[in-house]
């Protein structure tokens, strides 16, 4: 695979793919952590691309040098190359969205979700570039959290959040006698 002979490809390629790893375990054994660690995920590369579009936009096209795809080195070096800003900041701003889904429940949840797995399929031909296979063990994560039966807020459950709400019920009930009604 290209990119191998430069060291800190190397170094990284070995990193990203442990902590893939770990993401797919605790995509299966503790969805809440994962999901948790999904949000930290997308949120840093959202955050990460529009800095560096707006920093150094040719700094992407770098990438056409490590894909194993004819198609994708022909794509960054031609459309590509002329809408950078574009197209990444597209994608920044798809990865944000994906973060905050994992946030959330339902439909949206679900979206994010699907949303992740594309794209973390679609940019596995960048090669090292994208850390393959770490993309596609992460999609294999998201799969995972998409088949569990629970769709809830990551913080429902969660002991701290239960103390919260019963102390909450208990002002409410306060105030209520307070104002003369009875609960």
């Amino acid at each position: 695979m290209k990119g191998f002979d430069n060291s800190t490809y190397m170094m990284l390629y070995m990193v990203c793919n442990v902590v893939a790893l770990l993401m797919l375990l605790a995509a299966w054994k503790a969805p809440k952590i994962a999901r948790l660690l999904f949000f930290i995920l997308f949120a840093w590369a959202g955050y990460t691309n529009w800095s560096f579009v707006n920093d150094s936009p040719q700094s992407y096209l770098e990438y056409a040098d490590l894909t194993f795809s004819n198609f994708y080195k022909e794509f960054i070096l031609g459309w590509f190359s002329k809408h950078i800003t574009l197209t990444v900041g597209f994608i920044a701003t798809c990865q944000l969205l994906i973060a905050i889904s994992m946030l959330t429940k339902g439909f949206v949840f679900k979206a994010g979700g699907a949303g992740a797995i594309i794209f973390l399929v679609a940019i596995a031909p960048l090669g090292v570039g994208s850390g393959f296979p770490c993309t596609v063990i992460i999609a294999i994560g998201f799969f995972f959290l998409l088949k569990k039966p629970y769709y809830d807020f990551i913080w429902k459950g969660i002991k701290p959040f239960k103390k919260f709400h019963i102390h909450t019920k208990k002002l409410q009930v306060k105030t209520q006698r307070f104002n003369g009604k009875t609960p």
